[in-house]
């Protein structure tokens, strides 16, 4: 595989478009790029699913895009319940706030799903993420959500210049993995991203954050020349989070997509493969 070029954009699987739509363009304000249907012979075979029908909304926060899928045939299954944030169909998306307060104010006004009982301040003894507040919530589907705030020295310098009221865009994409160390064979080593910062976050606010008591978490940031960054997110105190279901299908409500673009390509293909924890990657080259 080529170098990548860019981290696209983020996707979900959803089970009611139209819901989602007002979802995000309502409440964390969005802006509806596209809405169109897709079908027929390549679809199916993209996907590895026999008749397939699809509807894909593209969303914009600052200058990110996130894509929701409907797959108005055929239909997959819903995020389990009991899903926890170390199990490793975990993933979510990061969106930069210009201030922590007024952002989780507005996200109660509109009762959101908690995941985080409040946000959280993480210590000042860790040097990377001492002083940024995060909060993790979900969407209708249950798909994971972090509000993010950098402070001042903290995160890229573009969300310091973002005259947004609220919500900024989106900063990266986070992911649960068994094994640092093979993940980063596979994004770094093959994909050709680059390892940005590593810290081990844990006390109570990485417990209250997570809502997963005990919790360790290894952080590894990676970043390439455009695009979103994506998180390595092991967890090493509790390891008992769930793999990926085997029996997985591409239109599960918990099979997100993450888009990259490969350089210096003469062709223009699509195509699917999964990272070693089974987390969806489409390639456009």
């Amino acid at each position: 595989m080529l170098p990548i070029n860019a981290v696209e954009s983020m996707g979900m699987i959803v089970a009611n478009l139209d819901r989602s739509i007002d979802f995000y363009t309502t409440i964390l304000s969005f802006q509806k790029v596209s809405d169109r249907q897709v079908s027929g012979g390549e679809i199916d075979k993209l996907y590895g699913l026999s008749d397939v029908q699809l509807r894909i909304a593209q969303l914009q926060l600052g200058e990110q895009l996130l894509e929701l899928t409907e797959f108005i045939t055929p239909k997959g299954r819903v995020i389990p319940v009991d899903s926890r944030s170390n199990d490793r169909w975990f993933q979510h998306i990061a969106i930069v706030v210009r201030e922590m307060e007024p952002a989780y104010q507005h996200l109660q006004d509109h009762r959101v799903s908690q995941i985080s009982p409040s946000p959280q301040t993480l210590p000042a003894w860790n040097p990377v993420a001492g002083g940024i507040q995060a909060f993790y919530f979900k969407d209708p589907d249950g798909h994971n959500l972090e509000l993010i705030y950098f402070p001042a020295g903290k995160g890229d310098p573009k969300w310091h210049n973002s005259t947004a009221p609220v919500f900024l865009g989106i900063d990266h994409t986070a992911i649960v993995v068994a094994n640092t160390a093979i993940s980063r064979a596979f994004y770094c080593d093959l994909l050709g991203m680059k390892l940005h910062q590593e810290s081990e976050n844990y006390g109570s606010e990485q417990e209250q954050l997570s809502g997963i008591s005990n919790a360790k978490v290894k952080i590894s940031s990676l970043k390439t020349t455009a695009g979103l960054g994506i998180e390595l997110l092991e967890y090493l105190e509790p390891t008992s989070g769930r793999s990926i279901p085997s029996d997985s299908r591409l239109n599960d409500i918990w099979s997100y997509q993450t888009t990259i673009t490969i350089k210096d390509s003469l062709s223009s293909i699509q195509q699917l493969t999964i990272d070693p924890d089974g987390h969806i990657i489409k390639v456009i080259q």
